[in-house]
């Protein structure tokens, strides 16, 4: 809301709150709160939110206090609702549907007469028009489209103007996809909003975005965790790639290879009756240093047994050099008074793997409770091994 502000693209007036008294002090300053019917959403990153009870509707200001109350701490599986958003509800008659994604060509707008939650049952009416790279359609081009999506007179040019500050947003604000779901106009004024509205943004572009003070959220429902952002951090800086998934509960920690084996590792675990404490992948020949930053995160999770080092036969990335990144991460976390009783398994093939599973092996004579094997012991079995130890 605050980026449609932005660039033009009007939506409710609205407030974020964290702690329900500021609501209260936030009425006396504010006359729409004092007058209007009022919405109140959990403003976290949930599914189903209003099945959930996360929505609220047509409340006056007293009404909205109590919702926000009721909401604020809740947790709902693994998240908890620590803010909620009050916004004027607007009194409105037809729903529209405005779209914009990327993709590797330019970009893909859809439009609409027929939006709301009925969308899918109408997408039928849904009309296209592809945008190629580095290229901005005209206002005229724009009208066209909505006219052809079933826009008629003043209302199709008034939803071109929105649609091409739409683009605008979309361009300047490296967005990967914004829906706007549905485009209002209220009968107070007979001017149009963005009643409810999703956009997802390219989060490696962020330095280039001053005013972008929100958080990251996982595609997994909950915000992430504060390693997962750290991991994230890195995996922005650095030629490869790390990644970090925490799964709360588990005890079988995964410092797996490459996006493929990674996944397998996870489902082998799951499909023989155990519990992953998180899904990691390591890929594309990262520096040894950002393995190392991975290595000491997962060792940190709580309650873990077993860590399983595993992956595949390696093309490119150097297992003797992702090795020594695991190997410190491996040393500085025992010095820290982590990876007590926790056993090692390690599965590994590709470039220098003996050299880097000699030096994974020499561990052993550190303290470490580690198994080390080369790439004639199948995937599966290391899996087996370390559920049945």
């Amino acid at each position: 809301m605050k980026l449609f502000n932005k660039w033009g693209i009007p939506v409710p007036n609205y407030v974020v709150i964290m702690d329900p008294n500021r609501l209260e002090q936030l009425g006396e300053a504010n006359k729409w709160l004092r007058e209007s019917k009022l919405v109140v959403k959990a403003h976290e990153a949930i599914g189903g939110r209003f099945k959930l009870g996360l929505v609220k509707l047509g409340l006056n200001l007293d009404q909205a206090l109590e919702a926000a109350k009721e909401m604020i701490g809740r947790e709902i599986g693994t998240s908890v609702v620590r803010q909620v958003i009050v916004a004027e509800m607007l009194d409105h008659d037809e729903e529209y549907y405005v779209s914009i994604a990327g993709n590797r060509d330019g970009a893909e707008l859809l439009l609409s007469h027929k939006g709301g939650v009925d969308i899918e049952e109408n997408w039928d009416t849904v009309k296209r028009l592809f945008i190629p790279l580095d290229e901005t359609p005209s206002i005229e081009r724009i009208t066209e489209a909505a006219l052809e999506a079933g826009f008629v007179g003043e209302i199709a040019e008034r939803v071109a103007k929105i649609t091409s500050r739409l683009i605008l947003c979309f361009d300047n604000e490296d967005a990967q996809s914004i829906e706007i779901n549905p485009l209002v106009i209220r009968k107070s004024d007979m001017r149009f909003a963005a009643l409810d509205a999703v956009m997802n943004v390219d989060w490696d572009a962020r330095f280039r975005h001053a005013d972008w003070d929100f958080k990251p959220v996982s595609e997994i429902g909950r915000p992430f965790t504060e390693a997962e952002q750290q991991i994230m951090d890195i995996d922005a800086r650095i030629k490869g790639s790390v990644k970090l998934v925490e799964v709360p509960g588990g005890n079988i920690a995964l410092l797996t290879a490459g996006g493929g084996a990674s996944v397998f590792y996870s489902d082998a675990v799951v499909a023989r009756g155990g519990s992953i404490a998180n899904y990691a992948e390591y890929s594309g020949d990262p520096p040894d240093w950002a393995v190392e930053a991975l290595t000491e995160t997962i060792c940190r999770l709580p309650n873990i047994k077993h860590i399983i080092v595993g992956g595949a036969i390696a093309n490119f990335t150097d297992v003797k050099a992702t090795f020594n990144g695991i190997i410190n991460g491996f040393r500085e976390s025992k010095s820290k008074g982590y990876l007590e009783n926790v056993k090692i398994w390690v599965r590994r093939g590709g470039p220098n793997e003996n050299q880097g599973l000699a030096s994974m092996k020499k561990l052993q004579e550190e303290g470490f409770d580690i198994h080390v094997y080369d790439r004639s012991m199948p995937m599966t079995d290391i899996v087996d091994l370390a559920l049945n130890s």
